[in-house]
């Protein structure tokens, strides 16, 4: 949910800047099944635009059309809508619908947590009564020190509350350089992830040639920074150089990221796994048995489009602690 936040930030900055007024429109609440769960978000801008989606569709246009009380009088809203009757999902949900308006303050706080990777909340005060009222609305919280992100200044406890960890943006490291580092690299932006490119020192592309990176480094494995790796980066190795892919595999020995894959077949990887251990012989038993090789899920990938495809769908799984599957073999509600 992060880098959705994230996104909805900066486009509230660029309107801002073109004079035009921001309502944050957030689920949360749901009673039942919805399409996207209590802590989606959308903003709409006060020329009728709408940046993100809080269902697949069936109610942002009512929600456009009710904002339009939020622009004039600046007092926050609730909105129900019941998809039993009304939408395409079979259950009811609970929107907040506030002006969005956070002081620079809250922008230098936001913009500290994303490059520190660290987490922050938001807590959303509502009720579940249709209607305008004074003393709901959002808080950012950054190490324990409230910051509103409208004008809002009545909100209370005595509100229901939607409480919400935001983690750092999830990150994918590809360590390599060629062709399907760059359909990896583009899928994996599109799907709202941070991406940086680690390339040999030799390598004579740029950060011009990887669609949707964040970030390219060309050094040597030995002089890498791997401070930033956390339980919201994944790591590919597909740098298609033996060599290379061992050094890295040795530097980074010693990480703990949520997910580690390596591109080529088993043999390749039992290869490099033996000389790794040769090298690292004390190297920790779990780091092992957590890389991913060959990295990706058998769906019959054969183009670079389609292995992509295949490894982020495994990070997911990964990530998600899912067993890939049909979801007409899943038993029970779609999404958790």
């Amino acid at each position: 949910m992060t880098h959705e936040f994230k996104t909805i930030v900066e486009s509230f900055l660029i309107s801002k800047k073109e004079g035009l007024k921001s309502v944050l429109a957030t689920v949360v609440d749901l009673d039942g099944s919805s399409y996207r769960k209590p802590g989606v978000r959308m903003l709409i801008l006060e020329n009728g635009k709408m940046i993100g989606a809080v269902s697949g569709g069936c109610v942002e246009k009512d929600i456009l059309r009710q904002s339009s009380t939020v622009f004039e009088t600046g007092t926050a809203k609730m909105m129900t809508y019941d998809g039993r009757y009304r939408l395409g999902c079979e259950g009811i949900l609970y929107i907040l619908i506030e002006p969005f308006n956070p002081d620079d303050l809250f922008l230098k706080r936001f913009e500290h947590a994303l490059k520190q990777r660290t987490s922050f909340k938001i807590n959303s005060f509502y009720n579940k009564d249709n209607g305008e009222f004074n003393n709901i609305g959002s808080v950012a919280i950054f190490k324990e020190e409230l910051y509103p992100i409208s004008k809002t200044s009545n909100i209370t406890q005595s509100n229901l509350i939607f409480e919400e960890e935001m983690k750092p943006c999830f990150k994918l490291m590809i360590f390599g350089a060629e062709h399907d580092a760059v359909q990896l690299c583009k899928l994996a932006h599109y799907n709202g992830w941070e991406v940086t490119i680690i390339s040999g020192p030799l390598e004579s592309k740029t950060i011009i040639d990887f669609p949707g990176a964040t970030a390219f480094f060309s050094v040597s494995p030995d002089a890498l920074e791997l401070q930033s790796i956390d339980n919201q980066t994944a790591i590919l190795l597909m740098s298609h150089n033996f060599s290379n892919d061992l050094k890295y595999l040795i530097e980074l020995k010693d990480s703990i990221p949520a997910y580690l894959g390596i591109l080529g077949p088993s043999d390749r990887r039992e290869k490099l796994l033996s000389q790794f251990l040769e090298y690292c012989p004390d190297a920790n038993y779990s780091f092992i048995e957590g890389i991913f090789g060959p990295a990706g899920l058998n769906i019959g990938a054969e183009t670079p489009q389609e292995i992509a495809v295949s490894i982020i769908s495994e990070i997911l799984s990964v990530i998600r602690n899912q067993v890939p599957m049909s979801l007409k073999e899943k038993t029970g509600r779609i999404h958790n």
